[in-house]
């Protein structure tokens, strides 16, 4: 009995985390709006396989509702831009090599005048599909039908089964990204505490490098959890968890940087001091502990900047500015340790002025009071493009929210931390 009962929660652990994967809801999405859209279409097309209308969902069903509709809505657009093309050429010339050539380029150009992005291509395919056959009239209008079709079921197939909302996936990806930054302080502190040769610093340096990618990465990542955010009934306060999401990533982002840079200045440092040590003993274990607290406050920031849950929130707020205040006091013992160091041996009063510079830096970027404001700017520079953009619908949505009950302390959709800017 308990190895069924294992077997079943190892079952429904995978289960559950398959129904998180992006690959796989995409896969069955798509596969199961396909199917319904072929189903549809033999039913209205005169067609034997009318394949259009699958095809059609299956480029529309995207992994957002707001990817979905967009794509659905260029899709058609193509199509019908083809379908147009094809027949105007139809009457005036038929199928040959340079008639084909003139179809290509003139559907082309259509395409981006209408503007179908991505689907440009698509136009000419049309054309060509819908010129290579006999009977162009009757195939020029089941095309459309059939995209019609394959379209309307794409978007259909979304609205009635709402996609699932990406920013889970985000925020593992910020947090995934923060503790690789706290590893590489943690190296950089060990190394810079002993004897480390050029060669080593260096290495670390290029480790610094690459978490540039890995910030591509994390972006691709919260773009499709934005785009999973617009227009989604299933998500309130859309604009909030964007904008909390995307200013944390940036934060991180220049925390990268600076870090970049401090790894590059102990490589100077490296350089000119080697053999020696780059610090004396008590300079290097401090540094070693700074860098050790600063790599913690940055996980806090990460797991503050993606909690929906306003305790939870309130407590990695707290931990965040206690750590903050760790890493204070032992910046300012560091500070006093290389001023005593300078007055010794000036040689190097730059490298360690660098140092210093790049530590206080990153402690600027994760203070909360810095973000608080910051997020509110961004959240009124928001509002104010959305309101410029699209006034009437803003305006409506207003109303609506005037006239409606608020649910919003019922559902909880926003965690609230003490200073307001970190909410979500």
């Amino acid at each position: 009995m308990r190895d069924v009962r294992g077997v079943w929660a190892l079952m429904h652990t995978k289960v559950a985390r398959w129904r998180q994967d992006p690959v796989v809801v995409q896969s069955v999405r798509s596969a199961a709006a396909a199917s319904v859209a072929y189903a549809v279409a033999l039913w209205f097309s005169t067609s034997p396989a009318p394949l259009t209308a699958p095809l059609t969902a299956l480029l529309v069903v995207q992994v957002t509702l707001y990817a979905t509709l967009t794509n659905g809505i260029r899709r058609v657009n193509s199509v019908v831009a083809g379908v147009v093309v094809a027949i105007g050429f139809s009457a005036v010339v038929g199928l040959t090599w340079w008639s084909l050539a003139l179809l290509i380029l003139a559907s082309l150009a259509v395409g981006h005048l209408v503007r179908v992005s991505e689907y440009v291509p698509e136009v000419a395919i049309s054309a060509m599909l819908v010129l290579g056959v006999t009977s162009v009239g009757d195939t020029a209008w089941t095309r459309v039908l059939e995209t019609l079709i394959g379209a309307v079921v794409g978007l259909a197939f979304n609205l009635l089964l709402a996609p699932p909302v990406w920013v889970e996936a985000a925020g593992e990806s910020i947090e995934d990204l923060a503790r690789r930054m706290r590893r590489l302080m943690i190296r950089v502190g060990e190394e810079a505490a002993g004897r480390p040769a050029f060669e080593v610093a260096a290495a670390r340096l290029h480790e610094a490098r690459e978490l540039d990618f890995d910030i591509v990465e994390v972006d691709a990542a919260l773009k499709q959890a934005e785009d999973s955010l617009k227009l989604n009934p299933r998500v309130r306060e859309g604009l909030l968890h964007r904008v909390v999401l995307r200013t944390g990533l940036d934060t991180l982002e220049i925390c990268t940087v600076v870090l970049r840079v401090l790894a590059r200045t102990l490589t100077d440092l490296a350089r000119e001091r080697e053999p020696s040590p780059l610090f004396s003993a008590e300079v290097g274990a401090t540094l070693e502990r700074l860098l050790g607290e600063i790599g913690d406050a940055v996980v806090s920031f990460a797991v503050l900047v993606t909690t929906d849950v306003s305790r939870s929130a309130e407590s990695a707020e707290d931990r965040l500015a206690a750590e903050l205040s760790t890493a204070t006091a032992t910046r300012d013992k560091l500070a006093q340790l290389l001023l005593d160091d300078v007055r010794r041996d000036p040689s190097e009063w730059q490298l360690y002025g660098a140092v210093l510079t790049e530590v206080n830096r990153i402690l600027d970027e994760l203070d909360t009071q810095h973000r608080s404001q910051r997020l509110l700017e961004e959240l009124d520079r928001c509002t104010r493009e959305q309101r410029e953009r699209a006034p009437r619908l803003t305006g409506l949505r207003d109303r609506l929210r005037t006239a409606l009950p608020s649910r919003r302390n019922r559902s909880g959709p926003v965690g609230r931390t003490k200073s307001q800017g970190t909410t979500r």
